[in-house]
């Protein structure tokens, strides 16, 4: 009998001291009431409780969540049913208000976040939704931080995963962007092709330039070798004159200094009178008529002149 007592009574204690030991684990908070009543927050660790009276009621995970928000229909400014499709971050910062601030706090900000994201987009037109995601996320985070704040729970970010407009849209989009492409490869080749004019008019000028430039050094090294050997051959005719005059006023020089001489002046009156005949004689054979002086004598005058004037010159 004794000993039926002792392991009922074993049974007891050993149902105690299991029920009076809780251990928090990491990153967890357990809500802990004694009587019906909170009484306190247990963090990770060991934690002796009153058994019968002290009662763990809650548990949070206070590490951060991701919630898939369930896709919905929302009506764009311009009238346009728009499929929206999201995730939630969120984390539990207040495990004493997330127990008792709300009775299911992550179904209340799925709800919230639902109403938010509708009336966002519905002062938004449909082009706009696709180009200001960020806008749409960041207004929608703020919304629901200022109220989960009462639920312990504190909102880190929101992400649209996909935003599908109706197949009538999605074709309308589509020709869109491929009338867009279109014009662009049109612009493209038109610019190519303005590009290449523009090229060809540049390479052309620029040879044109340079041939008149070629033709014009060319004019110029032309003129130049011209007006040298213009130089050349005015030099050389000045200097032929001048060696002409040179050696007629050296055959000048020395005739004179021969008249003087003895039988000088003789000698040069049997040249001039051979000269004389000479010059008749070959205008005889030359021509049928002759024209002879109508005094033959004047050459004796003439002769005589002549030696007057180198007489006179000798005295001189």
């Amino acid at each position: 009998m004794m000993y039926h007592i002792f392991i009922a009574i074993s049974i007891i204690v050993v149902f105690f001291i299991v029920t009076s030991i809780r251990i928090v684990p990491q990153q967890t908070a357990c809500i802990l009431e004694r009587l019906g009543k909170f009484h306190g927050v247990l963090n990770p660790g060991l934690h002796i409780l009153i058994p019968i009276l002290d009662k763990v009621v809650d548990r949070h995970d206070l590490r951060e969540i991701p919630l898939d928000v369930p896709s919905q229909i929302c009506i764009t400014r311009d009238n346009t049913q728009l499929q929206v499709d999201g995730i939630l971050y969120f984390q539990v910062t207040d495990p004493k208000m997330a127990s008792y601030g709300s009775s299911n706090y992550v179904v209340a900000i799925t709800q919230l976040s639902q109403t938010t994201l509708r009336s966002i987009i519905g002062r938004m037109e449909l082009d706009k939704t696709f180009e200001e995601r960020e806008i749409i996320n960041k207004e929608v985070v703020n919304a629901l931080d200022d109220a989960a704040m009462n639920w312990g729970v504190k909102v880190l970010r929101y992400e649209i995963k996909d935003l599908t407009p109706p197949n009538e849209i999605l074709q309308a989009m589509q020709r869109q962007i491929t009338a867009e492409r279109e014009k662009r490869a049109v612009i493209a080749t038109s610019e190519g092709k303005q590009q290449e004019e523009i090229n060809l008019a540049t390479g052309e000028r620029q040879s044109q330039i340079q041939r008149s430039e070629g033709e014009m050094q060319a004019l110029i090294n032309r003129s130049e070798g011209e007006r040298k050997a213009q130089i050349n051959q005015a030099e050389g005719e000045a200097e032929a004159i001048r060696l002409v005059a040179e050696a007629r006023a050296d055959a000048i020089e020395l005739i004179g200094r021969k008249i003087q001489d003895r039988g000088g002046v003789e000698a040069m009156n049997f040249r001039l009178a051979e000269q004389y005949i000479q010059t008749f004689a070959e205008l005889a054979q030359e021509n049928n008529t002759m024209i002879i002086p109508s005094n033959l004598a004047d050459v004796g005058g003439m002769l005589a002149g002549v030696t007057k004037v180198i007489q006179e010159s000798k005295k001189s």
